[in-house]
């Protein structure tokens, strides 16, 4: 899959071989089949071109690794823990690259070192347990986003029922 990546374009076996035999000796059926594999797993498609096929990655290396992360964290059955267990593994050029994806992501109205109306905002220990967001001077609020004791059949400024 690396040469494949490497490439970003649809490849032959034979510009494969050639690549691979800069480093060392292969056959090119052993290239062949490896490609082969991949197509029967869904990670390469295939069309061919007169008597050969031409690969193409199915996804990028960074969709591959980000399922990757997200199986493996999916797996933990404290997910909140297991992130901080990673992020504490990564060096600062990681970190900043994290904060720049993070930035990417939410856009650029809200930072994420604080909230949304620009307040800090600390999740407690408990999170993966109790599912709780505190923020300063604040009660906390349970992660479904109602305040303790509120009637959540009362609409704004409403009786309830």
């Amino acid at each position: 899959m690396t040469r494949v990546w490497k490439w970003n374009r649809p490849v032959t076996v034979r510009e494969v071989l050639e690549d691979l035999q800069q480093e060392r000796s292969i056959a090119y059926t052993t290239v062949m089949t490896v490609l082969d594999n991949l197509h029967q797993k869904g990670w390469v498609r295939r069309e061919a071109e007169g008597r050969a096929y031409r690969y193409e990655a199915v996804s990028t290396r960074a969709a591959y690794s980000a399922a990757l992360m997200n199986d493996a964290w999916s797996q933990s059955d404290n997910p909140a823990a297991a992130l901080v267990a990673f992020f504490g593994m990564m060096s600062e050029e990681q970190r900043r690259a994290l904060r720049d994806a993070v930035h990417i992501v939410q856009g650029p109205e809200e930072d994420p070192e604080q909230g949304a109306d620009g307040g800090e905002t600390r999740v407690t220990p408990d999170v993966a347990d109790e599912k709780q967001v505190e923020k300063p001077d604040e009660k906390p609020v349970e992660a479904s986003g109602e305040k303790p004791g509120e009637n959540p059949d009362s609409g704004p400024g409403g009786t309830g029922r």
